[in-house]
């Protein structure tokens, strides 16, 4: 009921420009009823008709830039986009992200029209097909081996500290944060995360106290 309510007062804001809100407090987004480029906002009871930057749609659920998300991650059901480019050289867009090469460790992102170049996490490439970085051994063009600069042993025997952690064994790596496991053969370089560091006796990720040429890694 509330959002029929919702929705003919949208229809009526669309039509004769009556500036008033469903809601008098906190912030409410509500979508054009026929344009997905376009939405409403509340703030506070104050009404504002928003239009999305050129590449960018509204669902609701975006946080790119002004409550709009990237247009290939937006569904806007039976809503018209308007997805003309607006952009120059490699920003198609205004707002996007675009790939660099078949097999690269840093994208464009383009805010206002203007690229920036920006790195994957150490060990990734760019991924155009999910619009981010993933492993290089998921990529067709990508040489993993290159990209991480580990081969992985095609053979582990049963006495090396790395077979416990068979079939995908782990090995360390010069720096202290990160370290590598190989699954199907493909170096893939991991991080520890959560204020650990990899020590390469027990290959796993422990406290820095624990691993005395890791001691310091976080007061660089």
């Amino acid at each position: 009921m509330f959002r029929a309510a919702v929705l003919s007062t949208l229809l009526a804001l669309a039509t004769a420009q009556y500036n008033d809100c469903p809601e008098k407090e906190g912030l409410q987004l509500y979508p054009h009823p026929t344009s997905c480029n376009e939405f409403y906002k509340c703030a506070n009871g104050s009404l504002s008709h928003e239009v999305c930057e050129n590449g960018l749609l509204f669902d609701g659920k975006g946080a790119v830039h002004n409550h709009c998300n990237y247009h290939w991650a937006v569904n806007c059901g039976e809503r018209e986009a308007d997805l003309t480019p607006l952009g120059k050289g490699i920003c198609e867009y205004s707002f996007g992200i675009y790939s660099n090469g078949p097999c690269e460790i840093d994208y464009t992102l383009c805010v206002y029209g203007e690229p920036k170049y920006e790195p994957c996490t150490p060990g990734l490439a760019y991924d155009e097909r999910i619009h981010g970085c993933n492993w290089p051994d998921l990529l067709e063009y990508c040489n993993p081996q290159e990209i991480v600069g580990f081969q992985c042993p095609a053979y582990v025997d049963s006495k090396d500290p790395a077979a416990r952690f068979l079939p995908h064994p782990r090995y360390a790596t010069s720096d202290c944060g990160r370290y590598i496991v190989c699954v199907e053969g493909n170096p893939r370089l991991v991080g520890c995360g959560d204020h650990t560091v990899f020590n390469p006796n027990t290959l796993t990720c422990e406290e820095p106290d624990l691993v005395p040429q890791c001691a310091n890694y976080f007061k660089k």
